[in-house]
């Protein structure tokens, strides 16, 4: 797939490339960047080349993840990462981090949005999953403004330096947007509602 460009009423959201390098790598030389993306750490300059030369590009060629630079209109200010992961012919996984500079503006909101109707609509895919360190608050914020449904939490399901932690899990529906799904969905009935006798 040739990489997409989406707009919001605030972002320009364009794949990076090599002219961004420099960009990237300042900004994941955060350290709260780097508490909690699962970067690698230290975050080197050829980490940076490497991501936005290779990685990026390649994931948009194969369908496999589509990276998203999120940027100020003129397309030159950095102001934070996205991505979707592809799980599933139905799924993705969404993550992102914002630079210090731009942070509680509501930006990385605004792309998670952006990018999950994009995802609903142009891949017809049926779920957005989020994930997050367990204590990751500003992540767990964005997901909740834009509209997640927090499901739990999973143990020892992501590894981050070399650690094995627990994170929470949320979803996007289509329908949480107003969108379609590609199937029906059938929700589990909720207590209130389920019929037979308890043990």
């Amino acid at each position: 797939m040739e990489p997409v460009t989406l707009t919001t009423g605030r972002l320009l959201m364009r794949t990076v490339g090599p002219k961004d390098t420099d960009a990237v790598y300042e900004a994941a030389q955060d350290p709260d960047i780097q508490r909690w993306a699962t970067l690698p750490s230290p975050y080197l300059y050829e980490h940076a080349h490497s991501f936005t030369d290779q990685l990026a590009p390649e994931g948009w060629r194969n369908g496999s993840m589509f990276t998203w630079g999120l940027f100020l209109p003129e397309g030159e200010d950095l102001v934070g990462m996205l991505g979707l992961t592809m799980r599933s012919i139905s799924g993705a996984e969404i993550g992102f981090w914002g630079t210090k500079e731009h942070r509680g503006n509501g930006y990385i909101t605004e792309a998670v949005l952006a990018a999950s109707r994009w995802a609903f609509v142009h891949l017809s895919i049926d779920r957005v999953e989020w994930r997050a360190e367990v204590g990751n608050s500003p992540s767990l914020a964005v997901a909740e403004r834009a509209g997640f449904t927090l499901e739990g939490t999973l143990r020892s399901a992501i590894v981050h330096q070399g650690v094995h932690r627990d994170c929470w899990v949320g979803s996007l529906l289509p329908s949480d947007l107003g969108l379609p799904s590609t199937a029906p969905y059938l929700p589990a009935p909720t207590p209130s509602t389920r019929s037979g006798t308890e043990d």
